[in-house]
C-alpha cells in the first residue's frame, strides 16, 4: 500500500488526530526556534532580514523554518515508527523537502539576480519540478517514473545515456550552481560589505569572487555528472580563437571593466562627461558603465570607450565646478557698480562657494553693450547646474533693474540702397 493510500485509509481511524497534533507541534516548535534564532542573530546587527537566505523578508519566506520543520518531522517519523504505524508524518516529509528546496532556490536567485526575469522563470520551473517530484513520491509513483526514464536511451556521440541520467545530471549541476551563487552572495554581503568600504573595489571584488566560485562550481558539476574535463582543453582553444576574432570587442569591454574598477579612474558616484553626455556614474558592470544625467536620462557606455577615449571626470580630484554667466549692459553703465551687483547676486545663492569667491570681469566690448562674465563655483554638480545658473541670473536681473542699469536690446541698422 502506498503512502497516499495509507493516508486515505488511516483518515477513518479514531487516533489519526494524534499524528496531526504531532505535525502541528513540530511546525509550531520549528516556527518558535526560527523566530528565536532570528531575534538573537539579527537583533542589533546591520544585516537586513530581507537579505538573508535563512530568514527572508518574513520568517516563513526563509529557509530556516521549513528546514527545522523537516528535521523535526523526519526525526519524529523515525522514532515513533518503531512503535506505531504513521501515515501523516510520512506524507509530510516529502512535502517539507520540496518546500526546503523551493525556499533555498527562491531566496538564492532573488539575492543573486534581484531584477532578472530569466531568474524568476527558472525559479518557477524548478519549483514546479520540486512539487511534481513530491507528489510522485507521495503517490508511490516515483520509482516507476524513474524506471521509465531509465529505459529511454539517447545516443550522444559513441555513448548511450538514459533520460534519467540526463535529468539527474542537470539537477546536480543546477544544485551546485545555486550553492555557488549562495556562497558568493553571502561572501559579498557579510564579508565585503564590512571589509571593503570603497563601493568600486567592493564591486570588483564581488564580481571576481562570484566568477571564481562559479568557475569552480561549474567544473565540480561537470566532474560530478561524468564529463571528462580534459576534453575542455579543445573547447578552451576554440574559445580563445573566437575571442581573438569574433568576440574581440566583447572581450575588450570585459577586460576594460576590470581595469576601470582596479585603477579607480572612474568610480560609482563620480560626475563624468563622455562623448558630450554628462551625468553621474550609477553602476559599473563588467561590460558597460551606466551613467545617469540630472534630467533622468541614462546612457550605456561600453567600458572600452572609457579606456580609449577622453573622459572628463569632475569628481576625481576636486568636486568643485566653475560656472560662467554672461551679462550684457549698456555702454553708459558704471563698470564698478555692475561688477558689485553681479558679485553680490551670486553671493546670495546658498550653493555658490564663498572660497573661491565669485568674480565679475568685463570680458568683451560687444556690438550691443558691455559684456560681463560672472564666474562662480559650486561643489555639488550632481544637484544640477542649470537651476543654480537660473537662480543667479534672476537675482542679477532684479538687481540691475533696481539699480537702474540698462540691459540693451540688440539693434541693427538697415540701409536701403538707392
Amino acid at each position: 500500500m502506498g503512502n497516499l493510500e495509507e493516508l486515505l485509509h488511516d483518515m477513518a481511524q479514531p487516533d489519526i488526530w494524534q499524528e496531526f497534533l504531532g505535525l502541528g507541534l513540530a511546525l509550531a516548535l520549528a516556527y518558535a526556534l526560527a523566530w528565536l534564532l532570528r531575534a538573537r542573530l539579527l537583533n542589533g546587527s546591520r544585516h537586513v532580514p530581507g537579505e538573508s537566505v535563512w530568514f527572508g523578508n518574513r520568517l516563513i519566506d526563509g529557509l530556516l523554518f521549513p528546514l527545522i520543520a523537516l528535521v523535526l518531522t523526519y526525526a519524529a517519523n523515525r522514532l515513533v515508527l518503531q512503535w506505531q504505524h504513521l501515515s501523516v508524518l510520512k506524507v509530510a516529509v516529502p512535502i517539507l523537502m520540496a518546500l526546503v528546496a523551493i525556499r533555498f532556490l527562491a531566496r538564492t536567485m532573488t539575492l543573486s539576480f534581484p531584477n532578472s526575469k530569466l531568474a524568476r522563470m527558472g525559479e518557477q520551473f524548478f519549483s514546479w519540478m520540486a512539487w511534481i517530484v513530491a507528489i510522485l513520491w507521495i503517490a508511490d509513483l516515483l520509482p516507476q517514473v524513474l524506471a521509465e526514464f531509465e529505459g529511454i536511451q539517447l545516443t550522444v556521440g559513441k555513448r548511450h545515456v538514459s533520460l534519467r541520467g540526463i535529468i539527474e545530471a542537470t539537477l546536480t549541476a543546477g544544485l551546485v550552481i545555486v550553492v555557488t551563487l549562495w556562497m558568493s552572495s553571502t561572501i559579498e554581503r557579510r564579508v565585503l560589505r564590512e571589509a571593503v568600504s570603497d563601493l568600486s573595489m567592493r564591486k570588483i571584488t564581488g564580481n571576481a569572487v562570484r566568477a571564481i566560485l562559479l568557475l569552480l562550481g561549474l567544473l565540480f558539476a561537470l566532474s560530478a555528472i561524468g564529463v571528462d574535463l580534459t576534453a575542455l582543453s579543445v573547447l578552451g582553444g576554440a574559445l580563445g580563437v573566437g575571442l581573438g576574432f569574433g568576440l574581440q570587442k566583447l572581450a575588450s569591454n570585459y577586460v576594460s571593466g576590470f581595469v576601470i574598477l582596479f585603477e579607480r579612474s572612474v568610480r560609482i558616484g563620480d560626475n563624468v562627461k563622455v562623448d558630450g553626455f554628462e551625468g553621474k556614474v550609477a553602476d559599473i558592470k563588467t561590460r558597460y558603465t551606466l551613467i545617469r544625467s540630472v534630467s533622468g536620462r541614462e546612457a550605456v557606455i561600453p567600458n572600452e570607450k572609457l579606456i580609449t577615449e577622453r573622459v572628463e571626470n569632475m569628481s576625481l580630484a576636486d568636486p568643485k565646478v566653475l560656472l560662467i554667466s554672461n551679462i550684457t549692459v549698456a555702454y553708459s553703465s558704471n563698470v564698478e557698480q555692475v561688477q558689485a551687483i553681479l558679485i553680490e547676486s551670486a553671493m546670495r545663492c546658498l550653493r555658490v562657494l564663498k572660497d573661491p569667491e565669485p568674480v565679475a570681469h568685463l570680458g568683451n566690448f560687444a556690438a550691443d553693450g558691455l559684456e560681463f562674465s560672472l564666474c562662480f563655483w559650486i561643489c555639488d554638480p550632481e544637484n544640477g547646474q542649470l537651476n543654480v545658473r537660473s537662480e543667479i541670473n534672476i537675482a542679477v536681473l532684479h538687481a540691475l533693474r533696481a539699480a537702474g542699469v540698462e540691459i540693451p536690446y540688440p539693434q541693427r541698422v538697415v540701409h536701403q540702397a538707392k
